[in-house]
């Protein structure tokens, strides 16, 4: 797009405004202006879109398939005009119309397409595929409505519908000519035809799976790969004769019930109809993809008994797990195939990434419902089950202990997991302590069968989304010292380290910092009517609220920095803001119940007088991608504070590090990595190693009543949550809390080691304030966080995939 002149964005602009909206550009509202830019752009994207397609994408030696319930992918237009070098051009029109290029791009909502890291992730890793120039397709489900939108009301999360669609996406293509249909229920018949035994499925209900395509572009690349998101729709729209003798709800109840398939991004299913929606979810975008992937594959004249050469299929998470029987059932049934040569097919094609190590995430179905939604499958599972049992009998006769854990059919339940080990060619987890604990502790007995399978690959962030576009200050002073290579090869950020002492180069990072925090503290006060000082700290703890990801932890340490400034209001302390992002999940009462204790803290805090406007804390509801751009720019210190062993990776840690804040955390997920390679003296490590947390768990000998009794302010903290100190209702609101903390809630105590942790914890926090202090050496240290963060960039964790995995070929 070089070519590409302001003038003739403005013409353009004008042509396009007149057709779409029949008013000249002069007298379009702000949303109609954005929705015209959006236009313009979204017609330079599809001709680099066509021209990919008719190239890279029209018969690759080789592609890969990314199958994940999620792709967070945040706003698309401002990540279109970067990868188009044009946002430049674009933010001067804006300005000439009167508006920011931030009040335009805020017209578009977040895509509802995900809640967290797990979506995030696959959202960096199609934009590292087009920018590396690797042909890929990305699979999901076009969510009618988000997770939720998250309401603030007294302190309590409320959830809205997220009507993320209600205005339309002006990035998606819908394929109807491209539709498949996806069965579930009924029965299956066996039939003997010329003496070979077949299975016909009867009975079942249909559903269309519709395929909606947005273009993911890459950074100076020529290739635009696909992000293919499936809609449910009913087989037929209503019964014209119910609907005639007034019966109208039956008249649409085959239309409703067919898309509530993929209405919502995770329902609730904490009941029967919730795990058979979701069940029913997973199967749906599954089953679309894999027959949309077989029928392109031979529609281009290739053997079937090639795919595993042409294709590879990724695994994101348990959820798309259904996708192995899947294959196996459309090899069989539909292609002929005898069971040995489909499962030696299907078994090279699959490869998986686990992302959690928490029992209640690995995901297990209840064998009557998988049974009776999915027939088919059940009879495929079953047998991969019982071939996978023999070999271990065989392996380990009379070790039924054995087989019993390893069996992917136990206990009446499916273990997803187990099948995903099964029926792939590897197995990756995704930091390098996760991976040693998914081989030493989760999967040690498939560890032990399949050495081969397992390796480690640690995740990685897009430089483009979270520098480029989040913070271009920061970028335009990394690049006037080295030159622009590093955005398309992170390993040369490296060369920036020689900058961390130069006085010149650490003021522009301050004055960079000074001035994201004066733009989100406008945001604050704009939405939380709350007045922050941005010389204070910025500590910031934004990410999914769950009791291993300790939000607990720093709020009770806010208690105590409180209570510290109430004793001695005199005492040297750097003014801090601590600011909070999360989403509970509805049916999770703990978390939401420690959201409502940070607002409760916050309401003591924020309002009195006697410290002096030294400590502030602020919850930013609907935490999404586009806030967490605002946010992350402004942070001086990254909360990475998760039990150790119990967090996979994290990439919130590397998101904050590539923008200069210093992080404390727990050598727990990639934050292992990031201490290596900052070294010890540039990040706050504290808290509990992971092998003495899984000792502690196994030798059941924590005792944190013994640890409240020898530290006095941890005791009065505690005590502070249910004596009354906090304004709530009524004193015992938080006495869940500080039940479970102290004697357990029907269970182990102190589960995720907060009180273990809190002295650990506090004085990280003192090392903290002393180094504010001294401003040549807290700058030196970001500095030097930004020059080491290109070892987890997207682009970096993508080429290892393929390295070790993929085998995709690069066009450039």
């Amino acid at each position: 797009m070089n070519g590409l002149t302001k003038k003739d964005f403005v013409r353009a602009l004008e042509i396009k405004s007149q057709r779409m909206f029949g008013r000249t550009c002069r007298i379009i509202s702000k949303n109609q202006l954005y929705k015209t830019i959006a236009m313009v752009v979204r017609d330079l994207v599809m001709e680099r879109w066509a021209y990919s397609r008719g190239t890279v994408h029209q018969n690759p030696e080789r592609e890969l398939y990314y199958l994940s319930m999620e792709f967070l992918v945040g706003q698309s237009l401002a990540s279109n005009m970067l990868s188009l070098g044009i946002d430049g051009i674009i933010q001067e029109v804006c300005e000439d119309f009167g508006f920011s290029i931030d009040e335009i791009r805020d017209q578009e909502p977040d895509a509802g397409l995900g809640n967290g890291g797990l979506g995030r992730l696959a959202a960096c890793f199609l934009d590292s595929l087009s920018t590396l120039g690797m042909p890929a397709h990305g699979c999901g489900i076009r969510y009618e409505y988000g997770l939720f939108k998250q309401k603030i009301v007294d302190g309590y999360q409320i959830e809205l519908v997220d009507p993320w669609l209600e205005d339309g996406n002006v990035w998606e293509v819908a394929v109807p000519e491209e539709t498949q249909i996806v069965r579930f229920g009924g029965y299956v018949e066996q039939v003997m035809v010329d003496g070979k035994l077949t299975f016909h499925h009867r009975g079942y209900q249909k559903v269309r799976a519709v395929p909606y395509e947005m273009p993911v572009m890459g950074y100076n690349s020529p290739v635009v790969n696909t992000l293919r998101l499936w809609g449910a729709r009913a087989v037929t729209h209503m019964d014209m004769d119910l609907f005639g003798q007034g019966e109208y709800m039956r008249a649409v109840e085959e239309k409703e019930l067919a898309e509530v398939i993929s209405k919502v991004l995770y329902p609730e299913d904490n009941h029967p109809e919730g795990k058979a929606l979701r069940l029913k979810q997973q199967y749906f975008f599954v089953s679309a993809s894999i027959q949309h992937m077989v029928s392109t594959f031979k529609s281009r004249g290739n053997d079937i008994r090639d795919l595993a050469k042409r294709v590879v299929v990724q695994i994101n998470d348990t959820h798309p797990a259904l996708a192995i029987p899947e294959l196996m059932r459309i090899l069989i049934d539909e292609e002929g195939l005898g069971w040995d040569e489909a499962w030696e097919i299907t078994t090279q094609t699959f490869a998986y990434t686990n992302h959690t190590i928490m029992e209640e995430a690995l995901e297990k179905w209840p064998e009557s419902l998988f049974r009776a939604l999915l027939p088919r499958l059940w009879d495929i599972v079953y047998e991969i089950n019982e071939r996978f049992c023999r070999e271990l009998w065989e392996r380990y006769p009379g070790d039924w202990d054995r087989i019993a854990r390893l069996a992917i059919i136990a206990d009446t339940q499916v273990k997803m997991a187990h099948l995903c080990i099964v029926g792939s060619s590897s197995v990756n987890g995704v930091a390098q302590l996760h991976s040693n604990i998914l081989k030493e502790i989760v999967f040690r007995d498939f560890y032990e069968i399949y050495p081969e399978k397992f390796i480690g690959i640690t995740n990685g962030i897009t430089f483009r989304r979270f520098i480029l576009q989040a913070n271009p200050s920061l970028a335009d002073l990394i690049t006037s010292r080295i030159g622009d290579a590093w955005i398309v090869e992170p390993a040369r950020l490296k060369e920036f380290a020689q900058y961390s002492r130069n006085p010149e180069v650490q003021a522009g990072l301050r004055e960079i910092r000074y001035q994201n925090k004066l733009k989100l503290a406008a945001y604050i006060e704009r939405h939380n009517g709350l007045k922050v000082d941005p010389n204070s700290i910025f500590d910031v703890q934004i990410k999914r609220l769950h009791e291993y990801k300790r939000q607990l932890l720093n709020a009770l340490h806010i208690l105590r920095l409180y209570n510290r400034l109430l004793a001695d209001p005199s005492q040297k302390m750097t003014s801090r803001t601590f600011i909070f992002g999360a989403k509970a999940a509805p049916g999770y009462r703990m978390a939401k119940l420690i959201i409502k204790l940070i607002h409760s803290i916050g309401e003591l805090v924020n309002h009195d007088t006697r410290i002096n406007d030294r400590l502030k804390v602020v919850f930013l509801e609907n935490y999404r991608v586009s806030l967490a751009e605002l946010i992350i720019p402004a942070a001086d210190v990254s909360e990475q504070i998760s039990t150790a062993g119990k967090e996979a990776s994290g990439t919130g840690n590397m998101k904050f590090m590539l923008n200069g804040a210093l992080t404390i955390g727990t050598l727990d997920g990639a934050n292992v990595e990031i201490e290596e390679e900052v070294g010890p003296d540039n990040i706050f490590i504290f808290g509990l190693p992971s092998a003495l947390v899984n000792r502690y768990y196994r030798d059941g000998n924590y005792h944190p009543l013994d640890i409240v009794e020898q530290n006095p302010e941890l005791n009065q903290v505690l005590e502070q949550l249910v004596n009354g100190f906090l304004p709530v209702e009524h004193r015992d609101m938080f006495r869940e809390i500080y039940n479970g903390l102290k004697y357990g809630n029907g269970g182990m105590a102190d589960p995720y080691f907060v009180i273990k942790d809190f002295a650990s914890y506090s004085d990280a926090h003192r090392r903290v304030d002393e180094l504010y202090r001294q401003p040549e050496l807290w700058w030196e240290k970001a500095i030097i966080n930004v020059a080491h963060a290109g070892r987890f960039s997207s682009d970096r964790t993508v080429e290892e995939y393929n390295e070790l995995i993929w085998q995709l070929p690069q066009f450039s």
